[in-house]
């Protein structure tokens, strides 16, 4: 599904079904060198279960068009923008790694225009803040190929764990980082691994904006994630209104790695 928001086409998976303005939304989020693709488990159940789906492809990023985010503030503004192009009254906004801090962003800004607007928010491998290294900065640039196989091995806890989103034995790193080179290639003008490590690495945003979002929070975060530690995310944690907090056995990658959890975790806040 293409929806046309701040004059571009923005693509959004929708898990196979019809847009149906009477059920409740869910908005999913991806994170940098990510797609839609990496929350086919989750997404496909809830669009299958009463929900709509709104899996989005950040502008800029294989099938959404205009240039990507420079900044966690900009990716917000295009999701509140999404809700107000297809008129959803409420949604849920889910969102990972990168995607957590646009979600927060999100909910917080939309809670001064639209009161109650966003209804739940989820924040999946999330931290504040979420420094990048320098070296890994530079390596966004100067030689992407081994920044992805970096970045790969500190977030995959284990490369094949039974089952996985995509079957029993399916190869996490090997997937991963397919993924992560379609999606750099996907881009020709702009180096979108670096845009969005830089916008992580600057945002500043998250201790003003968690205190202003109303709606009950799920965090959910992987016990052995090296990219966004769990105790990277506490500072958040304390500042939210409704935290619930789910732990998984996971590294960063935890749709892929524990999808089966994370849809638990999802189905369980969501029906709350």
């Amino acid at each position: 599904m293409k929806i046309s928001v701040q004059g571009h086409a923005l693509y959004a998976y929708t898990g196979g079904k019809d847009f149906n303005p009477t059920q409740p939304t869910a908005v999913f989020i991806h994170g940098v060198l990510n797609d839609h693709s990496v929350w086919i488990l989750q997404t496909r159940y809830l669009a299958h279960h009463g929900w709509n789906v709104l899996a989005i492809d950040l502008p800029g990023h294989c099938k959404s068009e205009g240039p990507p985010p420079q900044s966690v503030a900009e990716a917000a503004d295009t999701v509140i923008a999404l809700l107000d192009a297809l008129n959803i009254s409420q949604a849920a906004l889910i969102g990972h790694s990168f995607g957590s801090l646009i979600a927060l962003e999100a909910a917080a800004r939309d809670s001064e225009t639209h009161p109650g607007r966003v209804s739940r928010l989820v924040m999946v491998g999330t931290a504040y803040p979420m420094r990048v290294s320098p070296a890994l900065l530079d390596l966004s640039v100067s030689a992407p190929f081994k920044a992805i196989d970096m970045v790969n091995s500190f977030s995959h806890s284990t490369l094949a764990p039974p089952p996985s989103a995509l079957g029993p034995g399916t190869w996490l790193y090997g997937g991963s980082k397919a993924l992560m080179r379609r999606v750099l290639a996907s881009n020709t003008q702009v180096n979108v691994f670096h845009t969005g490590f830089k916008a992580c690495d600057s945002y500043s945003g998250a201790e003003a904006a968690m205190p202003r979002v109303t709606c009950p929070t799920l965090f959910v975060l992987g016990n052995a994630d090296q990219m966004t530690p769990p105790k990277a995310a506490q500072s958040l944690i304390e500042l939210c209104a409704k935290p619930k907090v789910v732990n998984l056995l996971a590294g960063h990658s935890l749709m892929t790695e524990a999808p089966d959890g994370v849809l638990q975790a999802l189905k369980d806040f969501l029906k709350s």
